[in-house]
């Protein structure tokens, strides 16, 4: 069966994590993926370590269901050929740095131009407007300006701490895609392309908004300095690892407690709601540690899940392939690369009945489909060797 954006042709100029996974997202559900890159180097990520058959890992996993040209958009012959390319798509996906296809001639206006139904999508890292408009972006960046930092260090009055994930690249994909989506579920019925922007500091306060905010949620009242919050570092120490113990209501507080073995907790008056759990999470917490380093991670799974109360262990990464449960759910799938040999990658998350997503073809060298699109677009072979020969496209022959 087709994937749900089967017959849709993305034309992906980005580079890094945040545009190339988003696109990677579309092209499991079945859309014609191209990668446009620039000549010699592509795509910064192919650059990275962790290499076999001449591709580094983090590339294989944000570039699947992809074709790959590399064209010289500062030649004016290699933005006309993007401009034929273009015409083809139903979405060009960019994220250069504000005034960037301007200069290079493949804006928002010069693809219209030529395919007026697009749907043109601009990602970048502050916003167009603003101080920080033109500034390089990186994920610790976003962390930082966007308040991620400081909610992740606990509190206001204790050091900001990064999440050791690059969350704003990976949330802003996540936002991209469902834009591109529901842009292209609105042309379907208007007929009309638009304009999608999105910046990567949108991405992280929106998401933060949902439930970090709430003393910034209302304009009027005093902003106090913002108390660590009762769901954070959740993992405790135990006899011979880690786990985490999450307890969010009366019933499995007084499971906790049974668990335990500490039933006087129930009678400790700091401790006799959700609220003042929470104002006592300090106390609480440190009480919880002191018991759990007394037995083994699988000891206190056991009993903490026949008490009620949600628990589970910390997994190294090397620990996770061989998990019970990741196994149970298929999450993690293994395919055989051309060059890269025999890969083990996260399946697409989201399972449509009808319209199933798949991993049709592996990350592309660079280049390694430049004739057979720009044939695609209508350029002719004589056309395209002279443009090769030109080093407008195409990489050099090995």
């Amino acid at each position: 069966m087709a994937g749900a954006l089967d017959g849709y042709r993305i034309i992906d100029l980005t580079s890094m994590i945040a545009g190339p996974w988003a696109t990677m997202i579309l092209g499991d559900q079945g859309a014609d993926v191209i990668k446009v890159e620039t000549r010699g180097c592509g795509d910064h990520v192919r650059a990275g370590g962790n290499r076999q058959g001449g591709l580094p890992a983090n590339f294989l996993n944000n570039n699947r269901n992809k074709r790959s040209i590399t064209i010289d958009l500062k030649d004016p012959r290699g933005r006309d050929a993007f401009l034929r390319l273009a015409a083809s798509a139903d979405v060009v996906v960019q994220n250069f740095r504000p005034g960037v296809v301007e200069r290079l001639g493949v804006d928002e206006a010069a693809v219209r131009n030529v395919a007026p139904k697009i749907v043109y999508v601009s990602i970048s890292g502050f916003g167009e407007n603003g101080p920080y408009a033109g500034k390089p972006t990186y994920d610790p960046l976003i962390q930082a300006i966007s308040g991620l930092a400081s909610v992740q260090g606990g509190s206001d009055d204790r050091r900001p701490r990064l999440i050791r994930t690059i969350v704003p690249d990976k949330l802003t994909a996540v936002t991209a895609s469902q834009a591109i989506t529901a842009a292209l579920l609105a042309r379907e019925r208007t007929g009309k392309g638009q304009h999608v922007r999105l910046s990567m500091l949108d991405a992280v306060i929106a998401f933060l908004w949902s439930s970090d905010m709430g003393s910034q949620t209302f304009p009027d009242a005093e902003i106090s300095v913002q108390r660590a919050a009762s769901f954070i570092d959740l993992i405790y120490e135990t006899r011979d690892g880690h786990m985490s113990v999450a307890v969010m209501n009366d019933r499995e507080w007084a499971g906790l407690t049974r668990a335990l073995e500490r039933p006087e907790w129930l009678d400790d008056k700091r401790f006799a709601s959700p609220r003042l759990r929470d104002a006592n999470i300090d106390e609480r917490l440190s009480m919880t540690q002191e018991v759990l380093r007394t037995r083994t991670t699988d000891d206190w799974l056991a009993r903490l899940e026949k008490a009620g109360v949600p628990c589970a262990p910390v997994l190294h990464r090397c620990d996770l392939t061989g998990h019970p449960q990741i196994q149970a759910s298929g999450i993690l799938i293994e395919t055989d690369h051309r060059d890269a040999g025999r890969l083990r990658q996260a399946r697409p998350a989201i399972r449509f009945e009808g319209t199933p997503s798949s991993i049709r073809r592996g990350a592309p060298q660079l280049g390694e489909h430049t004739d057979e699109i720009l044939r695609e677009a209508g350029l002719s072979d004589a056309l395209i060797a002279d443009l090769r020969a030109q080093s407008i496209v195409g990489e050099e022959a090995s």
